[in-house]
C-alpha cells in the first residue's frame, strides 16, 4: 500500500480495464418457463382418428370375409388346430363386447365372457349369424367411443385388473383388432385360392401406377 508524505494511506488509483477483460453484468431474472398448454383439439383429434382406424379395420376384414367362397371355407382351420375366419370373427366380437360394455366404469374383461369358447369351432353358425354377432359388437364399440370426450382420455380403466388410461386402452384395442384383421385377410385369401375364386386386392394391386393407389382416407 502506498503512503503519502503525511504517513496516511494514499487512496488506490483506479485501474483501467484490460482490453481482454471480460465484463460480467447481472441480468434481470427471467420468469420460470412453463410447459406449453396441451392442444385443446388434441384429444378430439385422437378420438376421431381412433374411430376412423377401427372402422377402417372393420371394413378391411369385412371385405375379406365377403370373398370367402361358401360356408365351409369360413370354418376351415389353418393349420387343423389353428384359427378359422369364423373363429377370429367370434373372438373379435367377444373382445369388443367385453371391452366396450360400460367402458369407463367396469373392468374390460367381463365375468360373463367366455374367451376360451370363442376359439371353439362352431360350424353350426352360418355367415349371416357370424356377421350379426360381428356387427352388434362393432356397433356397441362405436356408440361407446362416440360418447367419449377429450377429458375422458386420461381417466383410469382396468382390463383384467390392470390399470390403463382410456387412451392406452383404445390404442390396445386398435392394435388387437389390426392383428386379427390381418389374419382374417390372409385366411380369406387362402380360401379364395383353394376355391379357385378371383381375389380382389384390398390394398394396392401389383403393377399399379403410383397415381392409381387408393386414398387412405376414403
Amino acid at each position: 500500500m502506498r503512503r503519502n508524505p503525511t504517513g496516511d494511506a494514499a487512496p488506490a488509483t483506479p485501474r483501467k480495464p484490460s482490453r481482454n477483460a471480460v465484463e460480467f453484468r447481472v441480468l434481470p431474472s427471467r420468469p420460470a418457463s412453463r410447459s406449453p398448454a396441451p392442444e385443446p383439439a388434441g384429444g378430439a383429434a385422437f378420438l376421431s382418428d381412433s374411430r376412423f382406424e377401427i372402422d377402417r379395420l372393420r371394413r378391411l376384414a369385412e371385405a375379406a370375409v365377403a370373398q370367402v367362397p361358401g360356408e365351409a371355407a369360413l370354418h376351415r382351420q389353418i393349420p387343423p388346430e389353428g384359427n378359422s375366419v369364423a373363429i377370429l370373427m367370434r373372438h373379435l366380437a367377444g373382445n369388443l363386447r367385453s371391452r366396450w360394455t360400460e367402458f369407463l366404469s367396469t373392468d374390460g374383461e367381463k365375468p360373463d365372457r367366455n374367451r376360451e369358447g370363442e376359439f371353439v369351432p362352431r360350424p353350426d353358425l352360418d355367415r349371416k349369424a357370424l356377421l350379426a354377432e360381428w356387427e352388434a359388437a362393432f356397433s356397441l364399440a362405436e356408440a361407446e367411443m362416440g360418447a367419449l370426450g377429450p377429458g375422458d382420455l386420461e381417466r383410469e380403466v382396468t382390463i383384467r385388473g390392470e390399470p390403463f388410461t382410456a387412451r392406452q386402452a383404445i390404442l390396445r384395442q386398435i392394435t388387437h383388432l389390426a392383428y386379427h384383421a390381418g389374419q382374417i385377410v390372409l385366411l380369406a385369401r387362402v380360401a379364395a385360392a383353394e376355391g379357385r375364386a378371383d381375389w380382389r386386392s384390398l390394398s394396392i394391386p401389383p403393377g399399379s401406377a403410383p397415381g392409381q393407389a387408393p386414398r387412405y382416407r376414403r
